[in-house]
């Protein structure tokens, strides 16, 4: 499975962005897609996840009534819309596929990071 992240970028307090991962290779469907984030000198922190059906999907509290995840079967895409950033939001936001683990997932796959900046 490969994943392609991209949407980041620089945003004020207040303000949207929408990140896409475009994934590509075989038994897609087999897999929950998810984001993550990693701000310096934090963890790893979970944000959202959807199975491929749809039929379940997570978030953290810290992102609960701000961020959106969907996805597009036809388009093998997942979008994370992020409403009432915050600056705690900065961080590099990572698209991963993998398994529902509680109310997180285990991630297996990896996409690369893109970049997202909130200013106050």
């Amino acid at each position: 499975v490969q994943l392609q992240a991209s949407g980041g970028g620089v945003v004020q307090a207040g303000g949207s962005l929408r990140l896409s991962c475009a994934a590509s290779g075989r038994t897609l469907s087999s897999y929950t897609m998810g984001w993550f984030r990693w701000a310096p000198g934090m963890n790893r922190e979970f944000v959202a996840a959807i199975t491929w059906s749809a039929d379940r999907i997570l978030y953290a509290d810290s992102v609960k009534g701000r961020f959106t995840i969907s996805r597009d079967s036809a388009k093998n895409t997942v979008y994370l819309q992020m409403n009432g950033l915050r600056p705690e939001d900065t961080a590099v936001y990572y698209c991963a596929a993998g398994t529902v683990f509680g109310a997180a997932m285990t991630p297996t796959y990896w996409g690369q990071g893109t970049q997202v900046t909130v200013s106050s």
